[in-house]
C-alpha cells in the first residue's frame, strides 16, 4: 500500500503541476473521456490476459489497469483512500 500512496501523490502532482514530459500529464490534458477510455482498454486486455498462462502479461497488465484507475480517480477529485473506506463500509 505505501507505494500505492507514493503512485497516488505523483499521479496527483502531474495533475496540479503539469509536465509536457509526462504522460501522465498528457492524459490529464486530454480529458475525462480519454483517461476514461484508457481504463477500459486496459480492463479489456487484463481480461484477455487472464484466459492465458503468462504470468509476466498478466501483471504488467493488472499493473497497467491499476496506473490507469488511480489516474481516473484523481481526474475525478477520489483518491484511494475514497475507495477504501467504501469497501470497508461494505464490509460491516
Amino acid at each position: 500500500m505505501e507505494f500505492l500512496q507514493k503512485l497516488e501523490q505523483v499521479i496527483k502532482d502531474r495533475k496540479e503541476n503539469p509536465s509536457d514530459s509526462s504522460y501522465t500529464s498528457k492524459l490529464f490534458k486530454k480529458g475525462i473521456n480519454k483517461v476514461a477510455q484508457k481504463v477500459g482498454e486496459e480492463a479489456v486486455e487484463l481480461v484477455i490476459e487472464a484466459k492465458d498462462d503468462n504470468e509476466e502479461l498478466f501483471l504488467n497488465e493488472a499493473a497497467d489497469l491499476m496506473y490507469h484507475y488511480i489516474v481516473l480517480l484523481t481526474a475525478k477529485g477520489y483518491s484511494l483512500q475514497d475507495v477504501i473506506n467504501v469497501l470497508e463500509a461494505r464490509h460491516k
